[in-house]
């Protein structure tokens, strides 16, 4: 049987189970009131891993969670096709699938072979934890042409490879390899 949380004791970056799903804790708040007996009252930010919903509840600090049955095993980007898309678990070679919906606008971070960690929940793919870069190619940009810096726009648009728009220096050409920034979408150098 898996451990319970008291409400009080949980932090930022923790997971834990709620109303039969797994949650990723955001943001914690604790108030306690001056008055006599008042109640500890806990707020937590917190994501469902499966909807990827976000949302405030606020919990007694006596209230308990369990320890979600969450695995993370390390898993390489193969391929995707009408089904969803495919991962190679590292550590018992099986293919693990994801559907479009569950990924969202991550599937643009994707490159082959790119390793990942895929979290598991009572043993089936929820959801994936990116590196913090990824190399992608440049599919397509203006070229930079001298003198553009004077007008204070040192960035020009870029598509990548796997269709995501980012802005990167004048210098960088097509064909070329980047850094993207798995966070924040943006540009992190060249790879």
């Amino acid at each position: 049987m898996a451990s319970l949380i008291d409400a009080i004791d949980v932090k930022r970056k923790m997971f834990i189970e709620y109303e039969d799903a797994p949650y990723h804790c955001l943001d914690v708040e604790i108030s306690r009131p001056t008055a006599r007996g008042g109640q500890t009252l806990v707020r937590l930010k917190m994501r469902n891993l499966i909807s990827r919903a976000v949302f405030d509840r606020t919990f007694k600090a006596a209230d308990k969670f369990k320890e979600p049955d969450l695995e993370v095993v390390p898993a390489s980007y193969l391929y995707n096709d009408a089904t969803g898309f495919h991962f190679l678990d590292q550590n018992s070679f099986e293919t693990l699938t994801l559907q479009p919906d569950t990924l969202g606008d991550d599937r643009q971070l994707l490159a082959d072979n790119l390793l990942v960690q895929v979290q598991k929940f009572n043993g089936q793919p929820i959801g994936v934890q990116f590196p913090p870069h990824v190399e992608l190619a440049v599919a397509s940009t203006e070229p930079g042409v001298r003198g553009d810096t004077a007008s204070g726009g040192v960035t020009k648009l870029a598509v990548l490879d796997t269709g995501l728009e980012i802005r990167v220096p004048l210098f960088i050409k097509e064909g070329e390899k980047v850094k993207v920034h798995t966070e924040t979408r943006e540009f992190a150098g060249r790879a």
